[in-house]
């Protein structure tokens, strides 16, 4: 099969305004199992909401953006629900800002002969497929971004706001994250940036300028992120899968607390994964479990064991339809930082 018959229906993106789920929601609160515990969770993400006191961090991992909820997560900073994203580099790169730059995410099957897929350049997540040319396209596009920027130490948040100027000019897409959180001052942290399209791109970056190049500092990004919860009354998470973003953003309590700066455990949290508790991994270490390091209080916490592009939809379709958003003050947390 050629590429053009295995890349023909582009996924489409959920629209969280078009969808209202509240009614579903409220009744699903009156169930057991699964429905009510998704049913809590919007909750506890609508209570961080109507809290003024909350900053609002996005936790983000795994292939949702792909799968059909890029746009979810643009939409829940335009709407004013989200302050902070820290996320895979992948989300944030090979997803959303490949997409930004005019490329697609396609329909795809897990049924397939992968032999075929790489003869054709297409790599597969589960059932999606992606055009690898096109991706080192994307690599190539961080590249040029890298070339023209001082060379120094980023954080990821630094490196990723340039990448926000240059979608300002050169997207071809709207509804980008990457964009979006730059026009709203809404900052993106990406612990292991290298993990991504983003990798490939300084890698060559770095080859070309191996005296005086552009480098990311993790340390820096954590630092930063202690930061925003020193600064922060209160903290709420809404972690979509887990990994390294769900680590970072929880690590920060415990960060704070070897400074010298006490500060309150994240009052609230939402974990919406898959992962089995019974192997010990960060993925699917309980918010419960996170209290016993001084982490999440796990009063206003709660785990949803779904896969995400179903809960997701729910969840921010719940908190739009509410609208309790509309009278959040936005906090304009990338202010904060020296631009």
């Amino acid at each position: 099969m050629k590429k053009n018959n295995l890349l023909v229906e582009q996924i489409e993106h959920i629209d969280i305004a078009k969808i209202n789920p509240v009614d579903t929601i409220k009744a699903m609160s009156k169930m057991s199992f699964s429905s009510r515990e998704l049913a809590t969770a919007c909750d506890i993400f609508d209570t961080m909401l109507r809290d003024e006191s909350c900053t609002v961090v996005l936790s983000l991992a795994g292939s949702t953006s792909a799968a059909g909820c890029m746009n979810i997560y643009s939409d829940m900073i335009r709407y004013n629900m989200i302050d902070v994203v820290v996320a895979t580099g992948a989300s944030i790169v090979d997803m959303d800002f490949f997409e930004a730059i005019g490329f697609k995410h396609y329909r795809g099957t897990a049924d397939v002969d992968d032999s075929v897929l790489r003869e054709s350049y297409i790599d597969r997540i589960y059932d999606t497929f992606i055009d690898e040319e096109q991706l080192k396209e994307c690599d190539s596009a961080i590249r040029q971004i890298a070339d023209k920027i001082t060379p120094g130490v980023y954080s990821s948040r630094e490196f990723i706001r340039e990448m926000g100027k240059y979608l300002a000019v050169n997207s071809k897409k709207k509804n980008s994250l990457v964009q979006c959180a730059y026009e709203n001052n809404v900052p993106i942290f990406c612990p292991a940036f290298s993990d991504s399209s983003a990798g490939f791109g300084l890698v060559m970056h770095q080859t070309q300028n191996p005296k005086n190049h552009v480098s990311i500092d993790s340390v820096k990004d954590f630092r930063e992120l202690t930061g925003i919860k020193i600064n922060s009354e209160q903290t709420g998470l809404l972690i979509i899968g887990g990994g390294v973003p769900k680590n970072f953003i929880q690590d920060v309590v415990v960060c704070a607390e070897v400074l010298g700066v006490e500060v309150p455990m994240h009052k609230y949290a939402v974990q919406i994964t898959v992962a089995d508790v019974r192997d010990g991994a960060c993925s699917s270490a309980t918010l419960k479990e996170a209290q016993s390091w001084g982490k999440v209080d796990s009063a206003n916490s709660q785990m949803v064991f779904c896969e995400a592009t179903i809960a997701v939809p729910l969840l921010a379709s719940y908190a739009y339809h509410l609208g309790n958003w509309r009278n959040r003050p936005r906090k304009n947390i990338a202010e904060s930082f020296p631009s």
